[in-house]
Order: C-alpha cells, then structure tokens, then sequence
C-alpha cells in the first residue's frame, strides 16, 4: 500500500465541460480519456466530467459540470482566482506563441508580464473564467 496519496488530475469546474476540455485540448496538446470523446454521429453531448491526457495516458485535466458556475474577476478580488495552473514554455517567442493560440482559442488576457527580466509570464483566464500564467524564465 502506497504511504501517500497520489495526484490524479486537476479538475476544473465550469457551466459547458466540452467547450473548455476542448481549450486545453488545443492549446495543450492533450487527448480525451477512452470514452470522453465527442459524439460523432449527431447525438447530443450531453457531457458532465471529462477527462484529457498525455498521449501516454497519463491524466492531466478534468472537467466537471457546475451550472451555477461564476467566473473568477481576478485581478478584481470580487471573486478570487480560488487556484490557478502555471505553465512553463521555452523562451519568450513560445510565450507569445502560445499566448496568441490561448487568445484564438477563447482565453481572455488579465495581466501582461511579458516584459519582466527575470520571469517574462501572462495570465489568462480561459473561457470559464479559470485564471492560468503562461512563463518562462529568463536565462535558465
């Protein structure tokens, strides 16, 4: 028997669990769990929890459906980010790569950091109102 408890996945409550799975399936490169695949011959998605993976399985997102949902207003405190992902990239020209991919894709920018020597980052709230950085870090 295991000592601790081992992480599973981040699960991410919002209104509409196809639309943002599909975000970060996009914008991260991951795939649906076996079975959590949209519905391919016209019957409705009727999805309540999702889940995307590595290629390799290994589980990364989860997606649960809350229809009373509100969207975080971070940096206005009226509703707190409440948690929030960092994603590391490269170099600064993949920050601006893959924050312009989160911005076609639905995300809104809350904060531009981009000029920061040390750690270049920006946050973005994804469509559910989810906040998340995008960084990197200068020289190592």
């Amino acid at each position: 028997m295991a000592e601790h408890p081992a992480y599973i996945h981040t699960v991410l409550d919002c209104e509409r669990p196809r639309e943002l799975a599909e975000f970060y399936r996009q914008l991260l490169g991951l795939v649906y769990r076996a079975g959590d695949e949209a519905p391919t011959d016209g019957s409705p998605d009727d999805s309540d929890w999702l889940v995307l993976t590595r290629p390799d399985g290994t589980r990364q997102l989860a997606f649960q459906q809350e229809p009373e949902h509100v969207a975080s207003t971070w940096p206005d405190h009226r509703v707190p980010q409440q948690l929030h992902i960092d994603y590391l990239v490269d170099d600064v020209e993949a920050l601006e790569r893959h924050k312009d991919t989160a911005l076609r894709l639905g995300a809104e920018l809350r904060l531009d950091r981009s000029d920061d020597e040390a750690e270049p980052l920006y946050v973005l709230a994804d469509p559910a109102g989810h906040p998340f950085c995008l960084l990197t870090h200068r020289g190592g």
